[in-house]
């Protein structure tokens, strides 16, 4: 499958491949420029023999001084139809730079983009909701990023205010 896929971006997207970097892994990954991630992720939903039409995970990895670009997000998806397809697509970002959300292409992806935006800083241009998820709204900073202090700002907060944060949430995006 890693092939079938590799020759279908060189041949549709060469554009929007950013490096070809070996992992050594038995999960095929791909890295890509930021405004590559819609186009691609969208065709190979539907790529006939490839459909990659499920969202399987969407998290990101902050490489602070081990790495440049400092952030990566990566995008884990697997086909509905052949269990065992999995792939992994990464776009590495500056810090304060955006990627395009990808939540037109899977509406699951909600949810994970504010998550990532939430715990890591990084935000999803076009995404319609792009606030916190889990901390509270006046949690100062991102939890999971390298540079963020082990003992947190000193904020306090009150349990109540914690159990009612998103109480009143839409669950319907």
């Amino acid at each position: 499958m890693k092939e079938t896929i590799q020759s279908f971006l060189k041949d549709k997207f060469s554009h929007f491949i950013s490096k070809e970097e070996e992992i050594i892994t038995n999960l095929p990954t791909f890295f890509l420029k930021p405004e590559g991630i819609v186009p691609v992720l969208s065709a190979l939903k539907t790529a006939p023999g490839i459909e990659l039409n499920y969202l399987n995970d969407l998290t990101a990895i902050d490489w602070l001084g081990k790495k440049t670009p400092r952030f990566e997000v990566c995008y884990l998806l697997r086909s509905g139809n052949k269990s065992s397809t999995r792939v992994q697509f990464r776009v590495a970002l500056e810090e304060d730079e955006e990627v395009p959300s990808i939540i037109n292409i899977f509406k699951g992806a909600n949810w994970p983009e504010r998550e990532v935006y939430d715990l890591f800083g990084i935000r999803f241009a076009g995404h319609p909701r792009m606030d916190r998820l889990i901390m509270p709204d006046n949690f100062q900073g991102h939890p999971l990023r390298k540079d963020y202090p082990l003992e947190g700002f000193g904020q306090d907060y009150l349990v109540e205010d914690l159990l009612t944060i998103h109480l009143k949430e839409d669950m319907e995006a």
